[in-house]
């Protein structure tokens, strides 16, 4: 019958290791022994370079020679990376005599231990060992590592009030990072934009409380105010706030705006980048927003206010200029007076313009014009927000007909 392995962690800050061997197998377990504090001796003739490295830097101490008898003196833990099954062989009687742990790469059967497949979260070591089977227990541990990460194998943490602005992508639920994700997975509340993964709140568990920030009444308030306080009101009830929102929250978020406000009322905050749909969903829909000998730059424009309007801050005359691609979000009701307005500046009114709809998710469409005839086709094909608008060159690179 045979046993099951003894799962144990070592500790092995300032005590000796020996590596006898310095190829591709020392060069993926030495890391994690220097991590842990060992004191490493490689025994080898010859090391990758990566290996080489460690030891000019001083990781650790490699003696240029094969393996002799007494080698182990002072070992606590021995690693037998090479092919010579004669020399693993006297490395494996050595460490028995010493009763040294042993592992060895080229037979798992004559080692005293076995290194289990390892990752790392929040402070927490995964450790799987399947036997003799090291594929399927890097599978395991890469199943527990993600569901971990994304929050989809929730474990018991501690509960850390505060609030936390995360960036949930443009649109399709997999595009949130994983740290938003865990996060989103660890609240008490979340407080939603429209724009935010909506999918990903039906995942959330039942005591989770979901507010959509479109609708917090305001009163005498400004709506931006009004989720200020709610997201302080929350947080000082000492609950784990996730404010979510589209894209990242520091373009055209108004991010900063509610970090300076938590911070005023003394309230932590932790702020979780995302991906911005102003590159994300041109490359959903095969426009690269840059691409060689095409254009070398690309600018990023709200088009919620109209060139004619005297709120604008932005240098239609300027962007005019400019050759490189044009990515305007927010612009959907003001395209017609946004493309006459770069027309009338000196953009060439046959200039390519793609207009992606609702991008990265199903329902995904894309509508292509050029300044000229923009308006009138985002009218004709009702064209609705959310939308991202790239004008330029690189429209044209991913068609058929470019």
């Amino acid at each position: 019958m045979a046993h099951p392995a003894y799962p144990v962690g070592l500790r092995l800050a300032g005590r000796r290791v020996v590596v006898i061997g310095g190829g591709q197998v020392a060069q993926r377990r030495l890391p994690a022994l220097v991590a842990a504090g060992a004191d490493v001796l490689l025994i080898s003739p010859s090391a990758t370079p990566s290996v080489d490295v460690m030891a000019e830097t001083g990781e650790i101490r490699w003696e240029r020679r094969r393996y002799q008898d007494g080698d182990l003196d002072g070992a606590w833990y021995a690693l037998i990376a090479t092919r010579d099954r004669a020399s693993n062989d006297a490395v494996s009687a050595e460490a028995e005599r010493r009763r040294v742990w042993c592992v060895r790469a080229d037979d798992a059967e004559a080692a005293t231990a076995w290194t289990p497949a390892t990752g790392r979260v929040d402070g927490v070591t995964v450790a799987v060992l399947s036997g003799n089977d090291p594929r399927r227990s890097a599978a395991v541990r890469d199943a527990v590592v993600e569901g971990l990460r994304d929050g989809s194998l929730t474990a018991a943490r501690p509960h850390t009030p505060g609030v936390a602005l995360v960036g949930g992508g443009p649109g399709d639920p997999d595009l949130i990072t994983v740290r938003g994700r865990r996060l989103l997975a660890e609240a008490d509340v979340v407080i939603a934009d429209r724009l935010g993964p909506r999918d990903l709140l039906d995942e959330l568990p039942p005591h989770v409380e979901v507010i959509d920030a479109a609708k917090i009444p305001y009163g005498r308030f400004m709506a931006q105010e009004a989720i200020n306080n709610a997201l302080i009101e929350h947080a000082k009830a000492g609950k784990a706030v996730v404010r979510l929102k589209g894209g990242d929250p520091y373009v055209f978020g108004r991010g900063m705006e509610e970090l300076q406000a938590l911070a005023e009322a003394g309230i932590a905050c932790t702020v979780v980048p995302g991906i911005s749909s102003s590159i994300s969903v041109p490359g959903a829909a095969g426009i690269p927003v840059t691409h060689r000998g095409v254009a070398h730059e690309f600018t990023v424009v709200s088009g919620h206010v109209g060139p004619d309007d005297p709120r604008s801050l932005v240098d239609w005359a300027a962007l005019a200029r400019l050759t490189g691609t044009l990515v305007i979000l927010m612009g959907v009701d003001k395209i017609g007076v946004i493309a006459e307005a770069l027309v009338r500046h000196g953009r060439s009114a046959g200039t390519p313009v793609a207009v992606v709809q609702e991008g990265t998710t199903a329902a995904q469409r894309r509508v292509d014009a050029t300044l000229a005839t923009v308006g009138e086709t985002v009218r004709a094909r009702e064209v609705r927000p959310p939308a991202v608008i790239v004008i330029g060159e690189v429209v044209r690179v991913g068609t058929p007909d470019a």
